[in-house]
């Protein structure tokens, strides 16, 4: 099958196995990044600029977070235990197809989500966006480090274990990592601890690109990103080649 028809194909099949159900998960992206642009805002003792800006521009982190490390390895969790996986493998079709596709379409329901919390909080806060051109290939390096990870870690790992793992990831996500405030106000051991994890880089990447006269990020960050897609990919690529 030529490598054309094979990514054609398994698009055709993922979307065909999701259907309608990614237009709900679409749907609860928008919910999420509004909740962290408007709902959290309404933490704050004062509508403080500086503040409304991470929020703003951390918003869409969280979506590629929410999606990728959490919903993602949710559903292949699922697809494992219902031997879908195992269906994967045994077609005549090249693995990274499948891989390509599928994060393809998880990426493409992250888009509308972080560009309507990007507008809403423009419009309502008016929190100082400055966006670069380097939007878009950060978009693709977070896309591909978020989405490796989670597609390495649900397929290496049992399936109860990423479930729960998922559920971890959301809460940390949310709680903390420096993704929606400055790293400073953590305690130094755990600031050490993120330096060396991706959500703290996806965020300062992010924000980088979405207000650049107010952020900048090292390129250190860029490595780590990197590196863990370049992880992620492999661990996943490794799980589905085996028999």
């Amino acid at each position: 099958m030529a490598a054309k028809n094979q990514l054609g194909t398994i698009f055709e099949l993922q979307l065909r196995k999701q259907g309608s159900y990614l237009v709900v998960f679409a749907i609860i992206m928008v919910i999420i990044a509004l909740g962290v642009v408007i709902g959290f805002s309404f933490l704050m003792p004062a509508q403080d600029g500086t503040q409304l800006l991470y929020l703003a521009t951390g918003a869409p982190t969280i979506v590629l977070v929410m999606t990728a490390l959490v919903t993602v390895p949710m559903q292949n969790a699922g697809a494992k235990m219902s031997g879908y996986i195992d269906f994967i493998k045994a077609l005549p079709s090249s693995r990274r197809s499948f891989l390509i596709a599928d994060v393809t379409i998880w990426a493409a329901i992250t888009v509308p989500a972080i560009a309507i919390s990007i507008l809403i909080a423009n419009l309502v806060f008016n929190p100082g966006y400055d966006i670069s051109w380097t939007i878009v290939p950060v978009f693709i390096l977070v896309v591909a480090s978020c989405f490796g990870i989670g597609y390495g870690y649900s397929f290496v790992m049992p399936a109860e274990l990423s479930m729960a793992l998922s559920q971890v990831i959301a809460f940390t996500a949310l709680m903390f990592t420096p993704i929606n405030f400055p790293i400073d106000r953590l305690p130094e051991w755990l600031q050490v601890v993120h330096m060396g994890l991706p959500l703290y880089h996806m965020a300062e990447v992010m924000r980088a690109a979405l207000a650049q006269s107010v952020f900048s990020a090292d390129p250190i960050s860029y490595i780590i990103l990197g590196v863990w897609a370049l992880i992620g990919f492999f661990g996943a690529a490794r799980f589905l080649e085996r028999a």
